[in-house]
């Protein structure tokens, strides 16, 4: 069976984004019982209640993770909907690789460093490989409707 190529940098963005929430697990527990901090009988509140309570470094990897759940999702379906469309190779599948590749390196920069200008630059630089995808899907919907 024969699939869309641009269905790999799907998946390793998703392997990606798993990655991210092994790590942001394997530091933010530790943290959590420096601090001493359980989750017994611990109530939800909000996203961010631990800022402020652990270390930075260790809230960056947590921030990343729920960055990869937010504009990654648009992503997912504009690649899907190439694939599906039989678009996904060619300038798509670079761009979609182009993509992955800067919100990894966007990752990492958040989690090790968060220098917010080199932040905001990768991912600047993502969005518009986000945005060339989407012209072209809509351009292959306008061009076969």
């Amino acid at each position: 069976m024969s699939y869309s190529p641009i269905l790999a940098p799907v998946v390793a963005l998703v392997a990606w984004s798993l990655m991210m929430m092994f790590w942001m697990y394997f530091t933010r527990f530790p943290a959590m019982k420096r601090k001493g901090i359980s989750l017994k009988g611990r109530v939800g509140t909000r996203p961010g209640v631990l800022d402020g309570v652990v270390e930075d470094n260790v809230q960056w990897k947590a921030h990343n993770y729920n960055h990869l759940m937010e504009q990654p999702t648009l992503f997912y379906a504009i690649a899907l909907t190439l694939a599906l469309m039989g678009s996904g190779d060619g300038l798509n599948l670079y761009l979609a690789w182009g993509y992955v590749g800067l919100r990894i390196l966007h990752s990492l920069v958040h989690a090790v460093t968060n220098v917010v200008q080199h932040r905001f630059l990768l991912f600047t630089a993502a969005s518009f490989c986000l945005v060339a995808l989407t012209l072209h899907a809509a351009i292959s919907v306008l061009h076969r409707a």
